[in-house]
């Protein structure tokens, strides 16, 4: 087990001055953007992304469902790259989410959907890359240089960078207040003592629950437990795990289940508490909850951005699980930092 302070936490704990950065910096970028997008005025929503940033587009997902009331849907990078398709896009707002913008089938499905009639966004941490010069404008999320293979910054940057962009588009008041209070909540985040928790992981398997845009948060959040931990994690909605997923469950079965301070909330309580009921070990961030352990949490003042603290808490967490077991979270096999797929 290393001693030294890993890479992954030290980008953990600078999330808040990156968040801050890209406030101070990305100001002028988001509100272009979305001045562009409203003279578009688009009837849906597409997005374009692999990974932890397609984790970031389902979070974006569910804001632009439920705050402008249009859909979004995730475009299959390969219905380009690889089969050659075309899709027409009149009408639409594509974003396309890349920390390095350089993976070729991301690339291909926006020029694509560009040609297709989409007003075309990226969301990008290297606004030099070849996805922020096909994309109409380009979002650069200022998280600077992130060395550990696992996305933290950039996907906690990303997040905050499409979010602002869909407030500035509704000219949600409220939602861009929380956005820029973001910060000092960030900074609480990372103290969040999640080690009982950690504590609960055996290292076999584990659900991550959310419902919303908390779901998205689980998604990342099982992605980690794989690429970090060495752990098969599996992320289910709470209202789909009860289902056919329940049968796995065992005593003492490990089960995180994210919520934020919205009204889905209590359906993550009541179901937390019913596999604690089975006995799993159940932690979870719905206050409510009475028999599944409440876990510290930072609740944001607005219910679209507490998933973002959530993830930031969980991040501290699964590193100190993978430095637990022996693992290098800044390296793991068989990994690189960027993937180019075709």
């Amino acid at each position: 087990m290393t001693t030294e302070t890993t890479r992954m936490r030290e980008e953990v704990l600078e999330i808040p001055v990156a968040v801050d950065r890209l406030l101070t910096q990305g100001s002028t970028a988001i509100v272009t953007a979305a001045e562009k997008a409203r003279a578009v005025d688009p009837r849906f929503l597409l997005s374009v992304a692999r990974g932890s940033s397609d984790h970031a587009c389902t979070y974006l997902k569910y804001t632009s469902e439920l705050i402008l009331g249009r859909p979004m849907a995730s475009v299959g990078p390969s219905v380009k790259s690889i089969y050659g398709v075309d899709l027409e896009a009149r009408g639409a707002l594509c974003i396309s989410v890349s920390q390095s913008g350089q993976s070729p089938d991301i690339v291909a499905m926006t020029e694509s959907l560009r040609a297709g009639g989409a007003m075309t966004v990226a969301i990008t941490n290297n606004d030099t890359s070849r996805l922020s010069r096909i994309a109409d404008t380009t979002l650069p999320i200022h998280a600077g240089p992130e060395l550990s293979v696992a996305a933290t910054k950039t996907f906690v940057t990303s997040l905050v960078a499409g979010l602002w962009l869909l407030a500035e588009l509704k000219r949600d008041d409220a939602l861009v207040a929380a956005i820029r209070a973001l910060p000092d909540h960030l900074e609480a985040a990372t103290r969040c003592d999640w080690s009982e928790a950690a504590a609960a992981i055996d290292g076999s398997s584990i659900f991550t629950l959310g419902r919303g845009p908390s779901w998205a948060i689980s998604n990342e959040a099982a992605l980690k437990f794989k690429e970090t931990c060495l752990i098969h994690a599996e992320s289910y909605s709470s209202a789909e795990v009860l289902h056919g997923p329940v049968s796995i469950v065992g005593r003492d079965f490990p089960v995180i289940a994210f919520a934020a301070g919205d009204v889905a909330e209590e359906s993550v309580a009541q179901t937390a508490d019913a596999l604690a009921e089975k006995g799993a070990r159940v932690f979870t961030l719905a206050s409510s909850a009475t028999r599944a352990t409440v876990l510290p949490h930072v609740r944001t003042g607005h219910w679209l951005t507490d998933p973002i603290a959530a993830i930031v808490s969980f991040y501290g967490m699964v590193e100190s699980v993978a430095v637990g077991r022996g693992i290098n979270p800044d390296a793991p096999r068989h990994l690189n930092k960027v993937t180019e797929t075709v």
